[in-house]
C-alpha cells in the first residue's frame, strides 16, 4: 500500500500554499527545534479540513433535490446513491489522502520530537502526546471509511486499516485486522492522554478533555459502555472551570442573542462562523456543504422526512433550516434544508459528550442518569418545557436508549454524524435490521429510492490505491 499512501499524501500536501515545515523532502519533514515541532502540530491543516466530509451524503437523514445535485461533480452524487465507486481512476480521495498527510505528520513528531533541541522535555512529552492522541483521531475516522463496524466475535478477522507508525513514504503497509486496529487506536489515547494538557491554549490543539471524550466514543462502537462512562466522567471533570459551554438556544435566538441578526447565510452559529469555539473541547473542522462549502450550506441535500418528524415546532433547531433556496424558490411538500452550514465540526463536541454519556448510561441501565444529560442537552435547544423526556420513555430502558439515538439525529442533522451511528447501530441486537434509504426528489419526474445494501457500510478504497497496490484486498 505504500505508493498508495504515498500518491495521497503528496496530493494532500501539495494541492495549495504550504510552509516549508509541511513540505517532504525525500520523505523527511524539515525539523530541529522543539518549537518546529510545536508549529507542525499548530498547521491549519489539522484543524479545518477545506474538503467535505462525504459522510454527510451517506447518512439517511439527508435526501436530494436532483434538479441542484444534477449540477454536482458526479461523485458527490455516486455517494448519495451508496454506489460501490465513487472516483474515477487518476481522481484523488481527499478523504483518503487529507487524513493519511495528518497521520504522517503525526508520527514525524512522535518518533522525532524528543530527540529535537531548545525545548524542555515536558514540551517534548507534551506535543509527542497530542501527535499520538490526533493520530488516534485520524485512525478512528479511517477505519470507520474502510473497514467494517466493530464486532467482538469478528474484530480478529475482519480487514481494518493499516496501521502506520514511521513517517516514511517507502514503507510496506498491510491492512490488519479491525482489532488490531481499534487496539492501536486505544493505546496511542492511554499513552498521551497523561502528558496532554487538562486545557490546552487553543481549541484547536488536543486537550486531556477532548482525548478521554474521543477514547470513551471509541469504547462506544466497540460496546465497551462501561470503560467508556469512566472515560466521559473524568472528561467532565477536567473540563470543570472551562469556557467550553453549551449554546442556549432559547438566549442564542432572544432579542439581541449571539446567533442574531439572521442573515442571508443564516443565523451566526458555530455552523457559519469557523471561529466560534464555544462548544468545541477540540476544535476541528470540515466544509459543509455537499460539494464546495462555500457558504451555500448543504446544497442538493434537503431533510429526510422522517428525520424531519423527529422535530418538535418549538425546537430551535429548526431555525438552521429553511424552507426556501436563496433565490426564494419553496422546496416542494414542505421539505427543508439546512442553510445555516459552512462547517461540520468533527472534533470533539461538548453536546457529542453529553449524548454519548446519555446513552452508555442508559446502556448501563442507569436511566435518571441518563436522562439528566439528554434533558440539559434539551433545555438549551428549546423552551425547558418542552425538553422533558416523555414519561413513557423515561421508565423504559430500550426506549429511552432510542430516544438518545433519536436525539443525536436531530442534534446533528446534515453534519455527517449519522454515517457513524447508522454503522455501529448496524451491529448492535437493538437496532440490527434497519433498512436504510435515501430519496432523490425530482421537480418533473417520480422520485427515485436508493437502498443502502449491508457491504455499502464500509466504503471501497479509491481505484488510483487499488491500480498502485494490486495485491492489496479490496473490501466487497
Amino acid at each position: 500500500m505504500k505508493r498508495a499512501i504515498y500518491l495521497m499524501l503528496l496530493a494532500g500536501l501539495f494541492s495549495c500554499k504550504k510552509s516549508f515545515l509541511e513540505i517532504v523532502p525525500k520523505g523527511s519533514l524539515l525539523a530541529t527545534t522543539t518549537a518546529d515541532y510545536d508549529l507542525m502540530m499548530n498547521s491549519k491543516k489539522f484543524y479545518y479540513l477545506e474538503n467535505v466530509l462525504p459522510t454527510i451524503l451517506l447518512g439517511d437523514d439527508v435526501s436530494g433535490e436532483q434538479q441542484i445535485m444534477q449540477n454536482l461533480p458526479a461523485r458527490f452524487t455516486l455517494a448519495f446513491r451508496w454506489e460501490a465507486t465513487w472516483y474515477q481512476q487518476n481522481d484523488v480521495a481527499w478523504e483518503f489522502s487529507v487524513y493519511t498527510s495528518g497521520i504522517y505528520t503525526c508520527n514525524k513528531v512522535i518518533n522525532d520530537v524528543m530527540g529535537s533541541t531548545e525545548g524542555t522535555d515536558s514540551l517534548k512529552s507534551m506535543l509527542r502526546a497530542e501527535a499520538m492522541a490526533n493520530r488516534a483521531w485520524y485512525n478512528f475516522q479511517l477505519v470507520n471509511f474502510y473497514a467494517k463496524p466493530y464486532q467482538a466475535s469478528s474484530a480478529a478477522t475482519d480487514p481494518g486499516f493499516p496501521v502506520i507508525t514511521k513517517a516514511d513514504i517507502t514503507q510496506d503497509y498491510q491492512r490488519g485486522t479491525v482489532q488490531q486496529s481499534y487496539d492501536f487506536i486505544i493505546s496511542d489515547l492511554q499513552a498521551a492522554i497523561p502528558s496532554l494538557p487538562r486545557m490546552h491554549r487553543v481549541k484547536t490543539r488536543m486537550s486531556r478533555p477532548a482525548a478521554k471524550a474521543l477514547l470513551g466514543k471509541v469504547y462506544v462502537f466497540m460496546g465497551r459502555f462501561d470503560e467508556a462512562l469512566t472515560q466521559f466522567n473524568s472528561a467532565f471533570e477536567d473540563l470543570a472551570g472551562s469556557d467550553v459551554r453549551l449554546y442556549d438556544y432559547n438566549v442564542a435566538f432572544a432579542p439581541g442573542g449571539a446567533f442574531l441578526p439572521i442573515g442571508f447565510f443564516g443565523p451566526n452559529y458555530p455552523g457559519i462562523n469557523n471561529n466560534d469555539f464555544t462548544e468545541s473541547l477540540l476544535a476541528r473542522s470540515h466544509a459543509g456543504g455537499s460539494s464546495t462549502g462555500q457558504g451555500f450550506g448543504s446544497e442538493g441535500l434537503s431533510l429526510d422526512t422522517a428525520t424531519a418528524a423527529l422535530f418538535t415546532a418549538s425546537d430551535l433547531r429548526l431555525k438552521l433550516f429553511s424552507g426556501s433556496y436563496f433565490n426564494g424558490t419553496p422546496l416542494p411538500d414542505g421539505r427543508k434544508w439546512k442553510y445555516a452550514q459552512q462547517y461540520v465540526r468533527v472534533g470533539m463536541q461538548l453536546q457529542d459528550l453529553y449524548l454519548l454519556r446519555a446513552e452508555a448510561k442508559a446502556r448501563l441501565n442507569d436511566l435518571s442518569g441518563a436522562i439528566e444529560d439528554v434533558e440539559y442537552l434539551r433545555k438549551n435547544r428549546m423552551p425547558a418545557a418542552d425538553a422533558v423526556v416523555p414519561p413513557a420513555v423515561a421508565a423504559d430502558q430500550s426506549a429511552l436508549i432510542r430516544f438518545i439515538i433519536d436525539e443525536r439525529r436531530r442534534e446533528f442533522a446534515i453534519e455527517g454524524y449519522r454515517w457513524f451511528d447508522m454503522r455501529r447501530l448496524s451491529v448492535d441486537p437493538m437496532f440490527a435490521g434497519k433498512t436504510y434509504r435515501h430519496i432523490m426528489y425530482s421537480p418533473t419526474a417520480a422520485s427515485t429510492v436508493y437502498t443502502l445494501a449491508p457491504e455499502r457500510l464500509v466504503l471501497k478504497f479509491p481505484p488510483s490505491v487499488l491500480s498502485l497496490n494490486p495485491g492489496m484486498p479490496d473490501n466487497p
